[in-house]
Formats: C-alpha cells, structure tokens, sequence
C-alpha cells in the first residue's frame, strides 16, 4: 500500500467513470487526484489513516472516501461494479479502433460477451450483425479492426505527462525500461512501449491493472490494450540484446531506419558506438532533429520559474507557500505572474490589486531571503494591441509575462499586429524583463496553433529583446519542439516555465526541459539557467 497504488486505483477508477459516461469534470476531478497522489512526497495512506488527506489541495470528501476504503480493504467496490456494467476490455479494445463506449457496451450485452476473445468468436462466427444497429458495413469494419488490432494506433496521442505516467508504472511493474514517443518527450503519444531485460514469456500482462486485453503476443513482444484504448508494446530482450532493443523502441521509425542494421549490445551507448555515432539522448531521436550539443539543456541547470500563479487569479496556493516550493526545489528565485482582469474567465488583478501584492510579497522574499520572489505578470494583450496595465504599473514589475488569451482566430496580420504591438510596448517599459506567454496558443487534443507569424515575431524578438517562452503546461507545451528550434536557430532567447497553478504543478518543469532539449536547447539558451544577478544584470 503505497501513493503508486493509490494513484494507479484511482486513475483506473476514472477510466471507468469515463467509460460509463460520468460527467468529464468527475473524470478529470480523479484523474487529477491521481496525479497528485502519484507526485506527492507525503506518505498518503498514512494521511488517510490520520484523517488528514484533505489537507492535499484537490481531495474532497468524495475522493477522500475512496482513498479510505482503498487503504483499509485494498480495493473498491464501485470499482468491480463499474467493471461489469462498462465491460471494459471491449471499450478498451473499441476506443483503439474508433468505436465508441455506448456502441461497444451495447455489442458486448447484445451478444452477451465480455472479452476480447469472445467478441472474435462471435465475428468469426458471423453474430455481430444480431446487435441492434449492427449491419453489414459496421460488422465488417469491426471485423477489420480486431484482425489489426495489434498494429492499429489512437486517433488521439496521450498528453506527455499521462503517457509518461502510464509507461513508467507499467515499467515498474514489469521490471523494464519505458520507451517509445514518452521516453522522447512527444508532446502527443501514441506509440507508448516497455522493454524488458529478460528472455522469458511475456505472461501475466493480463493481470496489470492498466490492461485489459491483450492484442497479440509472441515469444519476444506483446501488444496490449489500456481502458482508454491506448496499446503498449511490450519487448522482451535478452540481456546481450537490451540496449539494442531499447534504441530500437525508443526513436521515431524514420529515425531508427536511418541507422540501417543494429548492432547487438546490452548498452544504449555501445549500440551508438558500433555505429561510429556520438550517444543521441532519446528527445533527440528524431529524423531531422539537430546534433546534440555538449551542453544541451538539463532539468537541473533551471534556477528558477519565471511563470506561476497565485490564489491572487487561478492558482491554489499563495505566495509564500509556491515561493517555499520553490525553494525546495533548489531553486534561487520565482516570479509571481497572476492573471490581469481582460482574461475574464478567471480572477485577474488590476494595478492597485498587483501593488497589494507586491507587499505580501516583499514579507515573503524579507524571510526567506536570499530566495527571490519577483514581481510579475501575465498580463493580456487587449484588442487594440495595448497592454491590460497602465505604464507606471508594468514599469514596476520585475517580470511581465505578455499574453494573449482572447481572439486567438485572428488572422495572421491582424493576429501578428497586435501581438508585436503590445510587445513593443512591454518592452519599452520593461526592456530585457518580458517573454511571451505560450505564443501559438495551442490546447492540445483540442485547439490548433493560432496564425501568429513567428519569423515575424522571431524578428522583433532580436530587436527588442524579449524571450519566447516554452510553456510547461502538459495540454500546452508550447512553444512545440519544432517552433523551439526555429527560434533558437534565429538567435532568439527561451524560456522554460510552468505557468503553474499549484505547488505541484512546479513539477511540470520537466516537461518544458525537454521540450527544449527536443528542439536541442543549451543551458546559455534560456535565460532561467542563470544565477539571479546575472538574470537582472542582463535586464538592464
């Protein structure tokens, strides 16, 4: 009984929920519990026993309840209802060929079938078209699909944060290494992989909680299925073979065609060596990504977060507890960038709101000094190109994160305009101080990248001297790998931030580095790797 557990129990239980068309803000409400259990660094089931798991941000009654049956039983009793009632492994399996829940639910009870081995059965035995609503053209693609299950791929990627999650837990419980579009950071995955250092059988994948069916298996490599209908490719390899295998499951297809005939080798870098290659770190395994520099960009090289939110707009915690997250992280300084009152949508400060935080915030840097807390913010580009502050009020910040939120389907002139506009003005008032907040504003799985035109944008980034940022958010990620090598192949500065909106969400860092590192980011490229005074000497 651990937080792995618990956060794996509840992340199946929001599969589920899913599936059994709960609403999406439940779904998301367990799956960030999930989340959070995963990262936490306290002990929760020892919180649950001490009645004191609610202090968590994000655990109310209802998901406090399911935690405490879990610690005293081991298991849910909703969970096994669920189970019967979504017939998960035929959703699971349904999802990977674009069949929706409500449809397979109705199959599997029409036909009285469960599994994946039985819905075969009774394709093969030509009963599909006895469901209600099944004809002739449905059935056969159905009967498509199940023949090519195991090479099929999701019509949407897993964000980069969930992917990792799922392929590391499933690594664990294997005894393997996670590999495939996670282990290279994509922003969006739908090759999800586990390499296991052994020559057996790969057996007993049915029983890992994530799975529910699985697709295909052989002596070195199985497929299986998750509940949200992901599939996980499992290769068994031999200990001579491990790091051959790895490399071979780790990069993109058109990147491992491009190093022609493996070599055997039980190590990544032996595989690089026999090629007469330098080692390639995995972000990089891309065909057309740049050579790695020496000093490409490490998660441990970030000194502070340039980017977060406070309770003061959207955040779930105050100054003083992200600045003392911050903190433990090793970090050296942290910049406070609420929202401005044009995002709408959520609290937004004005300036005389900003300069009353800006004396909570000058308690906090008096007792936690040498640690920084800048003063920022994200503040809104307003229709006409100006700035959502009045001058004297940006001219006091030592940080402004410029942001556009509002009429993102703009067209590129129009868009770029007003974009350049509000920047020009920051950075006269501010110059050297400003980034610009998620410039393509994209939501991934959900929103496309704006018009903004970024040679443009990369352009005026030179002459006026502000930073492009690489938004951490996992829906976000933004500027991409891609947008990110552009700029930094125009000489223009990054920065690697959060725009978190609790403590946890300080962790996101990671996904930000290596968005960076894919683009081949060194440490001199973002400017948040420097000390303090250098990143203010810089300023001026």
């Amino acid at each position: 009984m651990d937080n792995a557990f618990l956060a794996e129990r509840l992340e199946a239980f929001a599969a589920l929920l899913d599936l059994s068309g709960s609403s999406y803000y439940t779904v998301r409400a367990f799956r960030r519990a999930a989340e959070l259990v995963r990262s936490t660094p306290a002990d929760v089931p020892e919180l649950v026993r001490a009645g004191r798991v609610r202090e968590l941000a994000g655990i109310g009654p209802g998901i406090e309840a399911r935690l405490r049956e879990l610690v005293e039983t081991g298991e849910l009793a909703e969970l096994r209802e669920l189970e019967a009632e979504a017939l998960p492994e035929l959703v699971g399996v349904g999802r990977l060929l674009g069949l929706s829940p409500a449809r397979m639910r109705a199959l599997g009870h029409a036909l009285g079938v469960r599994t994946l081995a039985e819905l075969r059965e009774a394709a093969e035995a030509g009963r599909l078209e006895q469901a209600r609503g099944v004809g002739p053209k449905t059935a056969a693609r159905i009967r498509a699909g199940l023949a090519e299950a195991a090479q099929a791929r999701p019509r949407r990627g897993l964000l980069l944060n969930r992917a990792r999650a799922l392929v590391e837990e499933l690594a664990t419980a294997v005894g393997g290494v996670a590999a495939g579009d996670p282990r290279r950071a994509c922003d969006l995955s739908t090759h999800l992989a586990v390499v296991v250092p052994s020559n057996r059988l790969l057996q007993g994948l049915e029983r890992l909680p994530q799975v529910v069916a699985v697709l295909e298996r052989d002596e070195g490599r199985a497929v299986a299925v998750t509940a949200d209908g992901y599939p996980v490719e499992f290769v068994a390899a031999p200990r001579a073979r491990f790091g051959t295998e790895l490399v071979r499951a780790t990069g993109s297809p058109e990147y491992v065609a491009s190093l022609g005939d493996l070599p055997a080798a039980e190590r990544e870098e032996d595989v690089f060596a026999a090629l007469g290659l330098p080692y390639r770190p995995p972000e990089l395994r891309e065909a057309g990504a740049p050579d790695p520099p020496a000093d490409l960009l490490r998660a441990e090289e970030v000194r502070g977060d340039l980017h977060v939110h406070t309770t003061a707009s959207d955040g779930k915690a105050s100054v003083r507890e992200m600045a003392e997250a911050a903190r433990e992280r090793g970090y050296e300084y942290l910049a406070i960038c609420d929202h401005t009152l044009a995002v709408r949508v959520v609290p937004g400060l004005d300036a005389a709101a900003l300069r009353r935080q800006a004396e909570e915030i000058a308690l906090v840097n008096e007792e936690l000094a040498p640690f920084r807390v800048l003063r920022g913010s994200e503040c809104d580009v307003l229709p006409d190109g100006s700035l959502d502050l009045p001058d004297d009020a940006v001219r006091e910040l030592d940080w402004v994160q410029v942001s556009l939120h509002a009429g993102q389907r703009r067209g590129r002139d129009e868009l770029t305009r007003i974009v350049l506009e509000a920047l020009r003005r920051a950075c006269a008032l501010r110059p050297g101080r400003v980034s610009l907040s998620h410039p393509k504003g994209r939501i991934l799985n959900h929103r496309p990248e704006n018009a903004l035109d970024l040679d443009a944008v990369f352009e005026a980034a030179l002459e006026l001297g502000f930073a492009l940022e690489v938004n951490g958010l996992p829906d976000r990620l933004d500027l991409s790998a891609e947008h990110a090598r552009r700029a930094l192949a125009a000489g223009v500065r990054l920065t690697c931030s959060t725009d978190a909106h609790s403590v946890r969400g300080l962790g996101n860092i990671s996904l930000s580095v290596a968005t960076a590192r894919r683009a081949g980011a060194r440490r001199g490229d973002v400017l948040n790797t420097r000390r303090l005074e250098d990143l203010v000497a810089q300023c001026h």
